[in-house]
């Protein structure tokens, strides 16, 4: 080092260096891909518990939905404390409609909490279920038989959780199955659906989605918690428009463990995996 040269605090510079890494972090979080771990089984067979995914943000522009909450210790920052100026006309800056079959993150409009499902019905358009089958204004959707998914009894995820089962009550590390068939909506958009059991939710009374809202339902039909049910019983009911946060295209990685960080349960075949 030249004699005479000065050399910063090493604790200043440290600090300067975390803040720039977050800040940077925070503005490629806000602005294009938001990271999401999946925590519960309600998109099985597509999303599993334990995948971890990016969301592409860009997909249909921004809203006060799109800025982060921060959640952590007795810090916590609603989207809505950052980017309220943008809340309350259900619009979006630079906004691009959503496509029915999406598999889309968005904030729920009364807990604020994220959640992941798949777009079923657009403005305007009548849902009801009839018999656990699908029908959009008026009409029963294709279904055609894909076997069994078959997976462990056991305890899955950070949650704990154990799955449900269609071949009944089975032992720790039996195989629990359910029934699967490939879904086809109007466009053609097709991807796989689960069946538990005949319950209340296979049959609906009509939902009519009202302008620039959409119903979301999850992929195991049975064991997700969406549209069909309203928001006075915790249910997501209808989803504006503005609290759409982005779209999930593909998994990036997939744990079977209780942590990302046990890599040894990490799922081989899910690296990188396209969603359909």
């Amino acid at each position: 080092m030249a004699k005479g040269a000065k050399t910063g605090n090493p604790i200043i510079e440290t600090i300067k260096t975390v803040v720039f890494a977050l800040l940077i972090a925070g503005i490629f979080r806000t602005l294009f891909f938001q990271p999401f771990w999946i925590p519960s089984g309600s998109m099985k067979d597509t999303l599993l518990i334990g995948d971890f995914l990016f969301v592409n943000k860009m997909a249909y522009g921004y809203s006060y939905a799109s800025c982060p909450s921060v959640a952590f210790g007795p810090i916590d920052i609603d989207a809505r404390d950052i980017c309220g100026f943008l809340d309350g006309d259900n619009t979006r800056l630079w906004g691009e409609e959503p496509e029915r079959g999406d598999i889309i993150v968005f904030r729920h409009p009364v807990n604020h909490k994220d959640f992941i499902k798949r777009l079923i019905g657009l403005p305007g358009d009548t849902v009801q279920m009839k018999d656990g089958v699908l029908h959009l204004n008026g009409e029963a959707v294709a279904l055609e038989d894909a076997g069994s998914f078959d997976e462990v009894y056991a305890p899955q995820g950070s949650m704990r959780s154990r799955p449900r089962c269609e071949n009944g009550v089975v032992g720790e590390g039996g195989t629990c199955s359910k029934s699967r068939q490939i879904e086809t909506l109007p466009g053609g958009h097709s991807h796989n659906i689960l069946n538990i059991d005949d319950q209340r939710s296979d049959d609906t009374g009509i939902f009519t989605v009202p302008e620039g809202h959409y119903f979301f339902l999850g992929d195991n039909r049975d064991n997700s918690t969406d549209s069909r049910y309203p928001q006075s019983v915790g249910g997501v009911g209808f989803v504006p428009y503005e609290n759409l946060i982005g779209r999930a295209g593909r998994v990036i990685f997939s744990s079977a463990g209780s942590s990302m960080l046990y890599f040894w349960t990490w799922r081989g075949d899910r690296f990188f995996k396209r969603l359909d």
